[in-house]
């Protein structure tokens, strides 16, 4: 059977690669081929980046209030399709339908933002800085930018950045997953259904190779990447070295604190829910649940509850997570899991033997829990992306914030209880940049920003809301004084004084 060939987007018409390299698009939990992607040349690249500079010059004098109705169409096509986009992006990637309509809804959020971006571009002014001068800023896009976007939220990391790039008057380049190209290209269909001009968004598939070629880009102004640690400081160096505006979200050590007066109902749901939904690959994914004091003893309580969660197809109404997007990905989860048990944690679950009826050949991984981990184990100090959670015990919050704080990564953590004074006290101390009361997965809605700290992102500007206005544009301030016209007998009279 012919495999659908994934195109590129260039210049305004989706076309096929005329590389030679070509890799399969497989459905991880079936191992099924969906399609073929070939890899951009070097060639389609700089026709991409050449494009997507020559559109700006028009692209960046729209009013803002056109290109704000641009992102009104494309929301509303959005939501007309949502449902075949989360069948298409759970086929891919695997997630559960509810994962995957998440996985778009929350895409779609941030184009509704995009949609209001007139009043997000107004600069300011003071009158009468000095005698008759003025100064007012002006908001004013930064040219060709860049997203290099990951596997495990094909929709709505593709829509946190390109929508809200364009609106400010930039033009965009989107350099998706190679995993999970059929998304990313629906999303861009659907844009230019919408009514996007030709140049202003292009979609190149590739590897290391091709982002390096656009990272070294001289007509390229800003990166935005979301990916793994190793992989994002890379970007991060390479793009600033060659003098670009970059943001890097990266890796991830999630916590959540639980306390002894938290309600434990609420607790044991949200921990099963939060370590192990989309099978834990997740930048957000609580991988670590510290127990303070007498809250100790729920852990046997978690494991019974991780326990009833299966992993299973994504139109399987009874699975609650899908399998992990690789052979290869798996293989690294298996690996940690026995380094688990090897450094001395205790295996309460152990999914490693995981399998799905009539899904033989899926990356499956059930779900695992841990006891007894310290932080000087590998399970502790490195990302799993898996289901897989760590459970560790403090004496006090103190010591938990102190474990926290400790950490490399600071982007997400939460802490459970009813005591509004220990609430106070962990969102003030602990040095995270997301932190959730009450509430297990604290991703801010779209008028906020996404705002991991420490090892978590690199740059000055995050996601989304507000801080990705700024960073997706430049401020112009301009300073002005008008005097009167000189009358001609002051001027005479000035003539013969001197």
């Amino acid at each position: 059977m012919t495999l659908p060939v994934v195109p590129l987007l260039l210049d305004g018409v989706f076309t096929p690669s005329a590389g030679s390299m070509s890799l399969e698009v497989q459905n991880p939990a079936t191992g099924q081929a969906l399609a073929q992607v070939t890899l951009a040349t070097p060639d389609e690249i700089n026709k991409a980046v050449t494009s997507a500079k020559n559109a700006f010059l028009s692209w960046k004098e729209v009013p803002s209030p056109e290109r704000a109705r641009l992102m009104m169409r494309y929301q509303a096509l959005l939501k007309e399709h949502q449902e075949d986009l989360a069948r298409l992006l759970a086929r891919e990637t695997g997630k559960t339908l509810a994962d995957a309509r998440g996985d778009v809804w929350r895409g779609i959020e941030v184009v509704e933002q995009a949609a209001g971006i007139s009043s997000m571009l107004m600069g300011e002014t003071a009158e009468n800085v000095a005698r008759g001068v003025d100064i007012y800023s002006l908001i004013q896009p930064l040219g060709v930018c860049l997203g290099i976007t990951p596997f495990n939220f094909p929709a709505m990391i593709p829509l946190w950045m390109f929508p809200l790039a364009i609106a400010c008057g930039n033009t965009f380049i989107l350099k998706p997953s190679e995993q999970v190209p059929l998304t990313p290209t629906r999303l861009a269909e659907l844009f230019m259904e919408a009514g996007c001009p030709s140049g202003v968004l292009q979609v190149i598939h590739g590897g290391a190779s091709h982002v390096q070629q656009l990272l070294e880009h001289p007509d390229i102004k800003a990166v935005s990447f979301v990916g793994s640690v190793p992989v994002g400081e890379i970007v991060y160096r390479t793009a600033t070295q060659h003098l670009k505006r970059v943001q890097c979200m990266a890796g991830a050590k999630n916590h959540m604190v639980i306390m002894p007066d938290a309600d434990k109902t609420q607790v044991i749901n949200a921990l099963a829910g939060a370590a192990c939904g989309a099978a834990g690959q997740r930048c957000m994914a609580i991988s670590v649940a510290i127990f303070v004091g007498e809250a100790q003893a729920w852990q046997h309580e978690v494991a019974d509850a991780l326990q009833q969660l299966k992993p299973g197809l994504y139109d399987d109404p009874d699975a609650a997570f899908g399998p992990l997007i690789s052979s290869r990905a798996r293989a690294r989860v298996l690996d940690l899991i026995e380094t688990g048990k090897k450094e001395g944690a205790v295996c309460l679950l152990d999914g490693s033997q995981a399998t799905v009826d009539g899904a033989e050949d899926g990356h499956w991984i059930g779900a695992t829990l841990f006891t007894g981990v310290t932080a000087e184990m590998r399970i502790y100090r490195e990302e799993i992306f898996g289901p897989v959670l760590s459970c560790m015990e403090v004496d006090t919050l103190d010591a938990a914030i102190q474990l926290i704080n400790a950490n490399p990564y600071g982007n997400g953590c939460s802490l459970f209880t009813r005591s509004g004074a220990a609430a106070r006290k962990f969102q003030h101390h602990i040095e995270v940049g997301q932190v959730g009361i009450n509430i297990p997965i604290p991703v801010p809605l779209p008028f906020f920003s996404f705002t991991g700290w420490r090892k978590s992102f690199y740059g000055d500007l995050h996601a989304y809301g507000k801080q990705a206005v700024r960073f997706y544009t430049e401020t112009k301030t301009i300073t002005t004084r008008w005097p009167e016209e000189s009358q001609p007998s002051e001027l005479n009279t000035t003539i013969q004084l001197r």
